[in-house]
């Protein structure tokens, strides 16, 4: 459950508003995803921590009862397998916060994420 009053200005302002077994999964995912996308650049943005790579590349924020991870609907279709045993919608997928992060999908959807984004940017730069 979200417990800031005013808007975080920075990823760890958002954590730190969090209890401590939650604090551990965001910093967790935040790593994650540093570590699959070094290049990418922290924000906030809804309110949220998120990740920018030529375009935003993934945002999370938690919950009650989960962490929600946003890859946009790109993400969450190509591995649409993959994430059978979580809840998911177009763009989201939730991980409960009684089980462990899947580290290594994760930073597979990252990697996609910024290879598509990359790749979209790379297109931009050619039709000019």
């Amino acid at each position: 459950m979200k417990t800031t009053v005013a808007a975080p200005k920075n990823i760890d302002e958002y954590i730190d508003a969090f209890p401590a077994t939650t604090q551990a999964l965001l910093e967790v995912l935040r790593a994650t995803i540093k570590s699959a996308a070094p290049d990418a650049v922290e924000a906030i943005s809804y309110q949220m921590p998120a990740f920018k790579l030529f375009g935003m590349l993934v945002y999370f924020a938690a919950y009650q009862h989960h962490i929600g991870f946003y890859p946009g609907a790109s993400g969450v279709v190509a591995f649409a397998e993959d994430l059978k045993g979580y809840k998911t919608s177009k763009g989201t997928v939730q991980f409960p916060l009684d089980k462990a992060l899947p580290i290594d999908l994760i930073s597979k959807i990252v990697q996609f994420r910024a290879t598509e984004n990359t790749q979209k940017a790379e297109a931009k730069k050619k039709k000019k």
